[in-house]
């Protein structure tokens, strides 16, 4: 049996080969290779599809989250020791981009259904402190509730999604990265709409927070050699705009075929050893992973593995458990560790066959 990747990067770049590569020689005949117009032509395409007023093109999705915590702080909006709320679960850049910026994250347990931060658990984690909630679209699942938008409205708030998974996913019509004040985006190659590298972008209607970070991102200018803050050499460069210029067009069309994946493993997987994803809202779901879970979870994954099935676990070891905050390391959230003990990721792309779909569901299915 051929194996079956977790994500085949190959055929999903094969899959626009040749309007990349027609793409690519404009941007190399152009001789302009950094903020010039591809970059402009995707932040204003971007911006058009999320839905917001502005979208700033920066170097990665770490970037991002980073650059909005430290605009709100020059704006005077946060300051050094504020905290920020964000998800137990979530991956380790959300609150890299916290700490980095002196801000102090506070976790919160996900719900064990959704994966999502548990918006019951959220007021009574706030304090005279807490200046933003920071939700994590984990997995491609929308987190925005209105609970918690009436939370961010009560307690006068800044609400910040992390949508570094989750590019397409919609909410009643509205398509996350434009459900709060901003959001932090994510191009690295394996996301849904990924470009050939990295990537990022900001997304928010703020006039002054799009003013502030566009500067904070290009060394902390807006009028050359002259600088306000010590800034960040953070951009996206024309290359890799081309080249989500030609994927952009298409992500819903991607989107779609990863739903038609997810559907498939949620109505043939009946392995009782499996406790599958909870689909509350299908337009609000981009499956940009496929998370099962099982107490048997080292077993299962090597019965894939040696099947020729490369399924991988996201994430082995929660934040709180990582050496890089070891002050942390006594701290105890029961959820999100029985989240990362038991869960497995299984293939899922735009680019996945059914036949390849039906062999990882039949793997799965003779556990026993």
């Amino acid at each position: 049996m051929k194996p079956i990747k977790f994500l085949d990067l190959q055929k999903i770049t094969r899959k626009y080969s040749a309007e990349i590569h027609q793409a690519a020689l404009r941007v190399i005949d152009s001789g302009w290779y950094l903020l010039g117009e591809e970059t402009g032509v995707f932040e204003k395409k971007y911006a058009q599809y999320i839905g917001t007023q502005y979208c700033i093109g920066v170097a990665n999705g770490l970037d991002a989250l980073r650059i909005i915590l430290r605009a709100y702080i020059e704006m005077g909006v946060m300051n050094e020791g504020d905290e920020i709320i964000v998800p137990a679960n979530t991956f380790i850049a959300s609150i890299i981009a916290i700490t980095d910026n002196r801000l102090v994250p506070v976790l919160v347990e996900p719900d064990i259904e959704t994966y999502q931060i548990d918006d019951t658990k959220i007021e009574s984690a706030i304090t005279p402190k807490t200046k933003g909630i920071m939700i994590v679209h984990l997995y491609g699942q929308c987190a925005y509730t209105d609970k918690v938008s009436e939370l961010c409205k009560k307690y006068r708030l800044k609400l910040i999604e992390d949508n570094a998974q989750a590019s397409g996913c919609r909410l009643n019509g509205r398509t996350t990265g434009s459900l709060g004040d901003a959001a932090g985006h994510s191009f690295y190659p394996g996301k849904n709409l990924g470009a050939l590298g990295d990537g990022g972008a900001i997304t928010t209607s703020d006039r002054l927070l799009a003013e502030k970070v566009r500067t904070l991102a290009n060394y902390g200018s807006s009028m050359k050699y002259v600088f306000e803050y010590r800034g960040y050499n953070s951009r996206l460069d024309e290359l890799q705009a081309a080249i989500l210029n030609v994927k952009l067009v298409r992500l819903d069309e991607d989107n779609q075929r990863r739903k038609e994946i997810a559907r498939y493993y949620l109505e043939h997987i009946t392995n009782p050893e499996v406790v599958l994803p909870v689909v509350n809202d299908w337009e609000a779901h981009v499956f940009h992973l496929f998370v099962i879970r099982s107490v048997r979870r080292d077993e299962l994954l090597r019965l894939l593995n040696d099947k020729g099935v490369q399924a991988l676990i996201h994430y082995p070891v929660p934040p709180h458990k990582q050496k890089a905050y070891e002050g942390w390391n006594h701290l105890h959230f029961p959820v999100t560790e029985q989240i990362h003990r038991e869960v497995i990721s299984l293939p899922i792309s735009q680019v996945i066959t059914d036949k390849e779909a039906e062999t990882v569901v039949n793997i799965i299915n003779t556990l026993s």
